[in-house]
């Protein structure tokens, strides 16, 4: 069977289709984690409604857009910081905390590493193991804490392994890491697919500690990729102050900051989680009656496989899917994970059928 010689993105349909000589409108992308009901209606009707924003300045201060995320997640308007997506909100906290070691828990998003090494942090990952099903004992991994570590970088859920830590044991964390004077970095990209939302996420936190900035993303939930918004929320006055001044003006496209419609379109946000959470249950029942695959248990919209048969890699069923239009994970590239694992996001139920069916016929 073909190999393939890297892994994908899920954004990397153009390549796919290239490579496999297959239309790109017909790849169903189960890589890409993003929402399978598409846009809110509520902010595809504001964005058809202001089109013609584009030809003024957004509001400098984005007041509209920072109001609907306070009133969406509880946060003071005062302490949100808006960037053009996630991956700029990661560049800009590293890039102003300068740390000179940063310790992320791993196997994950390699953007964090990524942006910690062109800032000239040394990197520590404190790896989760498959024995362990990637999860997180707390009291072992507060005894890896220590003193000369700047910042610490979580990911929660964890994209690849669809893990969570809870509030209160991000609690704990944040407790010890405050007294060794470490800031903490939480990417709560995907927490609003989880069952139970306020079990998870760390917002609330920041109240209580200022070594502490959350980061959130309207790319998978809301499934807006292409507007490419993000915000992060920290009470860190010296942090939001010294960011406030570094920022570039109008950093934000005016559409983003209509679209922030989105965040009190409250049909959508239970459609959405209702959908998840059915086919989340449903797909793990399925999985986990074949006996030649591993499967960890998902709390958010992707489930992560380890294969089991020897002669058989991430790779071949990578190849086996692509063949069919089912663009996968091969997880080959997620350091501490290797050419065994593979990882998709949760669709509309046929859809979820399909991939589900393609996949057990190979493994």
């Amino acid at each position: 069977m073909g190999k393939v010689a890297q892994s994908f993105h899920g954004s990397d349909l153009e390549v796919i289709a290239k490579r496999y000589h297959i239309d790109q409108e017909s790849i169903i992308p189960y890589a890409s984690n993003v929402n399978p009901l598409g846009i809110s209606p509520v902010a595809r009707q504001a964005l058809i409604d202001n089109v013609d924003a584009i030809k003024a300045y957004p509001d400098r201060d984005y007041a509209s857009l920072r109001e609907a995320i306070s009133n969406y997640c509880s946060a003071d308007p005062d302490k949100i910081i808006l960037g053009n997506g996630t991956s700029e909100l990661i560049d800009l906290t590293i890039k102003t905390l300068a740390p000179k070691q940063t310790m992320i828990i791993g196997p994950t998003y390699s953007e964090y590493g990524r942006a910690a090494q062109l800032a000239g942090s040394e990197i520590s990952t404190y790896m989760l193991k498959n024995l362990d099903d990637f999860e997180l004992d707390v009291d072992m991994f507060l005894k890896a804490l220590h003193e000369s570590i700047d910042l610490l970088i979580i990911c929660n859920p964890n994209n690849p392994t669809s893990k969570v830590i809870t509030k209160d044991q991000m609690d704990m964390i944040l407790a010890r890491c405050l007294e060794l004077n470490i800031f903490v970095m939480v990417d709560e990209t995907y927490v609003e697919f989880v069952k139970d939302v306020h079990l998870i996420s760390s917002i609330a936190l920041t109240k209580k500690y200022d070594n502490l900035i959350v980061l959130r993303s309207v790319s998978k939930f809301f499934a807006s990729p292409g507007l490419r918004l993000g915000y992060a929320i920290t009470n860190n006055e010296d942090f939001l102050e010294e960011t406030t001044n570094e920022k570039t003006p109008w950093n934000i496209n005016v559409y983003a900051s209509v679209a922030g419609v989105m965040f009190s379109d409250d049909h959508y946000i239970n459609l959405t989680k209702s959908l998840i959470q059915t086919e989340r249950n449903l797909i793990y029942s399925a999985l986990c009656s074949r006996k030649t695959i591993k499967v960890f248990k998902p709390e958010a919209n992707f489930v992560l496989i380890k294969l089991l048969k020897e002669d058989q890699t991430a790779s071949d069923v990578f190849d086996y899917c692509i063949k069919r239009g089912f663009m996968i994970r091969d997880c080959t590239d997620y350091e501490g994970l290797g050419d065994k694992y593979i990882r998709f996001c949760f669709m509309k139920p046929e859809q979820n059928d399909n991939v589900v069916n393609t996949i057990l016929e190979i493994v």
